[in-house]
């Protein structure tokens, strides 16, 4: 992968534009749909040093004008997606996705998934159960939307599972591209130990940003991300030969995200591969390594039989994903 120039200014011809300001001034940039992806998670207005504390009425209403400016943006085959948490007042929570979800409506957008990510690990509450999902609101602009199932397809649990009978006897019993990887994904947080981690308090990890990307998107689109923090929007995206575009009005994480930018185009960044196994604690390293090994060999039969792969004929329905 070639080397990368990050632009500040949006441009059709870039390949990355970083913008340090308001996203309201980069989205007024962009022509009516162009983006095939907007993927982001706003400030949650929970206090963090990098937020100012507002109330939740106040919030919805820039978060709606900031929502309505990205739909606007979107090319009819376009996707959104909004990942949230929840909002904390003196002990009780309101979830973030549910007061949002009315934004999204009211502007004709068509909900296709509700996302979990689930995390494992997080802080310790004393007085509730600890929080350890948030989620990811998916719209689409209109019913003719990119979805590449296959792109992200999760090797099957009983890959070498074969029909005992029937006219199919013999034949493998799951689809050989893999199966759908649902709506909960367990994907880990980026922590402090976490190969990925910068001084931003709530990153992205890059895993959950390309399985979106390669869902929604194809080779060449453009990604948004009005509230990109330290790029890993932007990095998914180069790293899957698409384009990327966002904003920031922090000086210090746009720096990094720029920095990780060129490394990730010039195939230097660090990152947790996509599907890595999530480590065990209970186990031990020899049995980490023999776990990460059978991992390894699942996904080569799960490649070798996807290379000799053929549709049937009633290929697409609900059992066959």
């Amino acid at each position: 992968m070639a080397k990368i120039e990050v632009a500040s200014d949006y441009g059709r011809e870039a390949r990355a534009v970083l913008f340090e300001g308001d996203c309201r001034e980069i989205l007024a940039q962009i022509p009516d749909g162009e983006m095939q992806l907007v993927v982001t998670s706003p400030p949650y207005n929970l206090g963090k040093p990098y937020e100012r504390r507002v109330d939740l009425d106040k919030y919805l209403v820039q978060q709606a004008e900031v929502i309505r400016e990205c739909v606007r943006t979107l090319k009819p085959s376009g996707s959104i997606c909004w990942q949230v948490g929840n909002y904390v007042d003196k002990g009780e929570i309101v979830p973030l996705d549910t007061a949002l979800y009315p934004i999204f409506k009211g502007l004709n957008l068509h909900l296709r998934n509700r996302i979990i990510w689930y995390f494992e690990h997080g802080l310790h509450c004393s007085r509730r159960f600890s929080g350890r999902y948030e989620t990811i609101l998916w719209f689409t602009k209109s019913d003719e939307y990119v979805f590449n199932l296959d792109e992200v397809r999760v090797p099957q649990k009983y890959a070498q599972k074969k029909y005992s009978k029937g006219p199919k006897l013999g034949q493998y019993s799951s689809n050989p591209l893999g199966k759908n990887p649902g709506d909960i994904w367990i994907i880990p947080n980026v922590k402090h130990n976490h190969i990925e981690k910068t001084i931003h308090p709530c990153q992205f990890p890059v895993e959950l940003i390309e399985r979106l990307v390669l869902a929604l998107t194809n080779e060449g689109d453009w990604a948004l991300d009005p509230f990109i923090g330290v790029a890993t929007t932007a990095v998914a995206a180069i790293l899957h030969d698409r384009r990327a575009a966002g904003t920031e009005i922090v000086h210090d994480y746009l720096g990094i995200g720029r920095n990780r930018v060129r490394l990730a185009s010039e195939g230097r960044l660090r990152i947790r591969p996509m599907g890595r196994p999530i480590y065990d604690p209970n186990l031990s390293s020899g049995e980490q390594n023999l776990s990460a090994k059978v991992d390894a060999v699942t996904l080569r039969l799960f490649d070798s039989r996807a290379l000799s792969y053929q549709p049937s004929s009633g290929e697409g329905d609900e059992k066959s994903l």
